[in-house]
């Protein structure tokens, strides 16, 4: 192309790139159609080139628009009234690139392998401000962690996924163009931090599309979590002697204190263990359903594993802020899950979030009225932000009023609902990009190979949660001994997987729901995938079918409809003893090393012998190892009760690590009787 002297118009390749969805993403749908229409009408100008590619145009009414190199549409010049992108750049857009697709007979252009990380911080200041670079330097100091996605012929946008939002780079070269889902004040921040992703990925000299960085922090995350941390182990390690049933309410209190200083020093993941601690303190304290001592157990030895591991990046969490506004988002809902007590019920509504490739999470704790009880189908009529719970299951939400922690959980602003609208899901499920949408389980699994431990992992809500597209239902049974419902499925490449969900009487229609949405030409199913050692199984959230979204959890009926027989199948011993074993050992932190009584020793007597016979021989050493110490005949002062604790968080630290090993590979087995085990 060549300048206005002889009617063409000159290059701008950055204008040639912006596709009808990143015009749509800079602006809205509705002034991008609106300006297409009148195109087509011809009511739109030629555009014009000046000597340095300003693209300019004069339109009928008067009004004048110009787009000069090296910056945005934001930054596009329009004598019209109108805020921000205005149709009449539009319009001008997809005019100068129809006059480009005439010159160049429609030739669609090559994917660039680009990288935004070559943009040196001159420009990149000029792009984003100096005060958006001065906030995003601050993070930098503290450090942070994402994921970088470099182009590739399917997806030619490299984007960045930091904790809290997304930031993609549509036009190669041009930082200016970037596209976020944070709000428009934290926009220039996010991108300056994204470009540096870039830079920190190049350094590692990989070529792989998708590269995990920490970028920046002057210091370790272990120094810099100091006292902190350690005054959080310090409440685990008493709480762990004394034992849930005999520390106070005081305790409970210490532990939101620290909870809170380590969410101020932005230590996210203890931080949100520490609050599912105090929760479950709470719920024992006030007699509730909701306490489980293997959770407990659980999360104090995650405590002691995110300290022991603290170098390691992404261990404690980000140094980004504790939650982000974002702006105008698209979610699909992938349906709810509801858990509790008749008396106290908690919904938990999952959202594909396509633009960030991730799941959000929208929870609220139901009350019943005193005398009341709640069921899951009870709750599908309540109201969440101004609609039942039952169509924000099975909608899709457009908000400008959401906002995401760095765990993905999600809040929408209670004040601003007009800026929230809910329309039926209807076929978005098959639009969703990958691994959202999952074609092929085997390859999905395969990713999951040489993941850290989930102890010491991102504490991310919804981590397992996916749309799986069906090629077949082969069968669909329940197993009365076990109250549960099994059905055989095949994904679109023919992966066999099993359907697995548990009676549970606050959802009490939920498995009837769930047998006819299988049996009534189920297209896809939402749910937790994970890997078993007899192969994929996926704890369902919602069904596609036919004739639409079905979400068993809200489904009406009392559960007595007759359900056909599942095939027996034989329990897996090596699961069964772990099982035991972490059970057995989760009534330490219940009663306390100070208070063990004689038959918890001895239930953990039988789950060592157990292992040992299963051919689990390390656990079963450890297990041991932990009854040792308690039989030592040391009085409990506290050097004893360390060495105690420290016998039982290694043997508790092999269980659950062994646990998930057993979940997450494939042909994961001991021989019995063999001397390693695991």
């Amino acid at each position: 192309m060549t300048d206005t002297t002889n009617g063409a118009v000159a290059a701008r390749p950055d204008l040639l790139a912006l596709t009808p969805d990143t015009l749509a993403a800079l602006a809205n749908r509705g002034l991008v159609k609106r300006a297409t229409k009148e195109l087509d009408a011809g009511t739109v100008p030629a555009p014009t080139t000046d000597p340095d590619t300003t693209v300019r145009a004069r339109f009928d009414d008067g009004t004048t628009t110009a787009l000069p190199p090296g910056t945005g549409l934001d930054d596009g010049d329009c004598s019209c009234a109108a805020p921000g992108v205005c149709r009449h750049l539009i319009a001008l857009v997809l005019a100068y690139q129809r006059r480009a697709e005439a010159e160049t007979d429609g030739a669609p252009a090559p994917v660039v392998d680009w990288s935004p990380g070559s943009t040196d911080d001159t420009t990149l200041t000029d792009a984003v401000g100096a005060r958006p670079l001065a906030s995003a330097r601050r993070t930098f100091e503290r450090g942070y962690a994402a994921l970088v996605h470099r182009p590739s012929p399917d997806h030619p946008e490299p984007w960045v996924a930091l904790p809290t939002c997304t930031v993609r780079f549509p036009v190669p070269g041009e930082i200016a163009y970037a596209l976020t889902d944070a709000a428009a004040a934290l926009r220039g921040e996010v991108v300056a931090l994204a470009v540096w992703a870039f830079r920190a990925a190049d350094a590692t000299g990989t070529d792989e599309r998708s590269v995990p960085v920490q970028v920046g922090g002057r210091a370790t995350a272990a120094t810099t979590a100091g006292p902190a941390l350690d005054a959080a182990v310090e409440l685990a390690e008493e709480l762990l002697a004394e034992g849930v049933a005999h520390v106070g309410p005081v305790h409970g209190g210490a532990l939101a204190r620290a909870g809170a200083g380590l969410a101020a020093k932005s230590l996210h993941w203890p931080a949100g263990a520490l609050a599912e601690l105090t929760d479950q303190l709470t719920a024992y304290a006030d007699r509730n359903a909701h306490y489980r001592p293997e959770l407990v157990a659980a999360l104090v030895t995650e405590l002691y594993a995110r300290r022991r591991a603290a170098a390691l990046p992404g261990v404690l969490g980000t140094g980004e802020a504790g939650d982000t506004p974002l702006r105008r988002v698209r979610l699909t809902s992938l349906g709810c899950r509801v858990h509790g007590t008749p008396h106290s019920l908690i919904s938990e509504v999952y959202f594909a979030h396509p633009g960030a490739g991730t799941v959000l999470v929208l929870r609220k704790t139901w009350t019943a009225a005193e005398g009341k009880e709640l069921t899951g189908h009870r709750l599908s009529t309540r109201r969440v932000l101004a609609t039942p719970l039952s169509s924000l299951a099975t909608g899709s939400v457009v908000s400008e009023s959401v906002r995401r922690t760095p765990s993905r959980a999600l809040t929408i602003a209670r004040g601003r609902l007009g800026t929230t609208t809910i329309t039926p899901v209807g076929t978005a499920w098959t639009e969703l990009p990958e691994p959202l949408l999952v074609r092929d389980l085997s390859a999905l699994a395969a990713g999951w190979e040489g993941r850290p431990p989930r102890l010491i992992r991102p504490r991310v809500e919804a981590e397992a949660v996916h749309v799986v597209a069906l090629s077949q239902v082969e069968s669909v049974g329940y197993d009365p001994a076990e109250q549960r419902l099994e059905a055989v499925v095949r994904d679109a490449s023919g992966t066999r997987a099993l359907v697995t969900s548990d009676y549970r009487p606050q959802c009490p229609g939920a498995l009837d729901a769930l047998a006819d949405a299988l049996k009534g030409g189920a297209t896809h199913v939402s749910g937790s995938v994970h890997r078993s050692g007899s192969g994929i199984r996926i704890d369902p959230v919602a069904v596609l079918t036919p004739a639409g979204v079905v979400v068993p959890d809200l489904a009406p009926d009392d559960g007595s409809a007759a359900l056909t027989a599942a095939v027996h199948r034989s329990s897996d011993p090596l699961t069964a003893v772990l099982d035991e074993a972490v059970s057995a050992m989760s009534a330490v932190p219940h009663s306390g090393l100070r208070h063990l009584n004689s038959p918890a020793r001895s239930r953990i007597d039988e789950a060592a012998t157990a292992l040992s016979r299963t051919g689990l021989a390390r656990a079963a050493t450890l297990l041991r190892a932990f009854l040792d110490a308690l039989d030592d005949g040391a009085a409990p002062n506290p050097e004893g009760i360390a060495a105690r604790s420290d016998a039982w968080l290694e043997a508790q630290l092999h269980l659950l690590v062994s646990s998930e090993l057993r979940f997450c590979q494939p042909g994961f087995a001991a021989t019995p009787g063999s001397p390693n085990g695991t």
